[in-house]
């Protein structure tokens, strides 16, 4: 499992499609109608899609025509059918993303209209970092934060987070010159001017490392930084200045909520989405860990399982024996395109706990997840308090 194929579908339900067609009327008949992925093999290139009810789309694909029709049927190609029941959107999108890798090699990307998310990206390669928009991971040195849900969003947040610091935003290879004509950034002391040799290499290098330590720590050590000058200030009475410092408090806290509930460095970016299962009272735990999911957990949450054992208990338990996978960049684009799509979707079922790292899972919020979660209520229970950031 190197590139992540197989890690989402299980061994499926089979059905095979032999003798007569009163036959296969039957066996269409006893199977559930319920969300599925499934798989029609035919002699030769295979259909795959989901559905909301299995045996009512079986059917109609499956079905004997009367006379001449337009609609897809693959009755006289069908040789089996192999099916997944699926217990939420997230499952079935994970199933047929594994199933498409497997089945569809050369255009799996195009079938199921992935499309890799918005980043932010710090290009640490070059001599003067800058800072970009992107869809693309690059093996290169560079800080990737987002997902964010559109291009303009993560545009947003680039223009307003570039506001709290003096990093350019011209995008040349610089070639530094005191002859340099420079821009406007520069006149209004938004930019350290590294163009024009106001600033040496390494002093714009180290306002490039604040600008890393404010996304590796989602703002905080700013916001800690303008926190504690404030307070200072305050008690020293130097009140014209603590307001000004305030203020500056207020455009950062108004910039991280320009970031989604989603965005992170990719490096600790670090989640656990709890879906329903197929089967009443069994939760699913779909961690991802650094941008890519892993194979999931399941959880019997009703009363007979668990042996007497607290949920608390349990969830550390399988906590303890993750071992996480870390996948190779093109599959990390295509996890990331399933979380956002998923995460922003307007009918998204389950939820979502982020957490800074294994270590640092909030387990009480979890376990009140996991409940609303196997309780069928979702959600549309959680609180704002539930997301950790």
């Amino acid at each position: 499992m190197e590139d992540g194929a197989g890690m989402f579908a299980r061994e499926p339900e089979q059905v095979e499609l032999a003798g007569a067609p009163e036959q296969w009327d039957l066996l269409l008949n006893g199977l559930p109608d319920r969300p599925a992925v499934f798989l029609i093999e035919t002699g030769g290139t295979p259909y795959l899609s989901r559905t909301q009810l299995l045996r009512r789309r079986l059917r109609r694909l499956l079905r004997v025509d009367a006379a001449p029709s337009r609609l897809l049927n693959l009755r006289e190609v069908a040789r089996r059918v192999n099916y997944w029941l699926v217990g939420s959107g997230l499952e079935a999108a994970l199933v047929l993303y594994d199933l498409a890798v497997r089945h569809f090699p050369e255009d799996y990307r195009v079938r199921l209209k992935l499309r890799p998310p918005p980043f932010l990206k710090i290009a640490l390669s070059n001599p003067f970092p800058r800072s970009q928009i992107t869809t693309r991971l690059s093996a290169a040195p560079a800080l990737y934060y987002g997902p964010f849900p559109t291009r303009a969003a993560a545009e947003n947040f680039r223009n307003r987070f570039l506001d709290l610091f003096q990093m350019r935003r011209c995008e040349e290879d610089l070639s530094p010159s005191p002859s340099h004509p420079g821009c406007i950034y520069g006149e209004m002391n938004l930019c350290l001017r590294p163009c024009q040799q106001v600033v040496t290499q390494a002093e714009y290098r180290a306002e490039i490392e604040r600008v890393l330590e404010f996304f590796r720590t989602q703002g905080q050590s700013l916001l800690n930084t303008l926190v504690s000058a404030r307070d200072r200030l305050s008690l020293e009475c130097n009140f014209e200045e603590a307001a000004r410092q305030h203020r500056r408090i207020v455009k950062v806290e108004e910039t991280l909520r320009l970031r989604g509930d989603l965005a992170a460095d990719l490096e600790r970016l670090h989640g656990v989405a709890i879906t329903p299962a197929a089967q009443p009272g069994v939760v699913l735990l779909w961690f991802l860990i650094g941008g890519c999911w892993q194979a999931p957990r399941t959880l019997d949450c009703r009363p007979e399982a668990g042996a007497g054992q607290s949920l608390d208990h349990r969830l550390r338990e399988i906590v303890r024996e993750l071992a996480p996978v870390r996948l190779p960049l093109r599959r990390r684009e295509e996890h990331l395109a399933l979380l956002t799509r998923w995460f922003y979707s307007s009918r998204r079922e389950g939820e979502w706990l982020s957490f800074a790292s294994l270590e640092e899972i909030p387990y009480r919020r979890l376990v009140r997840a996991v409940s609303r979660v196997a309780a069928g209520r979702g959600a549309e229970a959680a609180t704002s308090s539930d997301v950790a950031r």
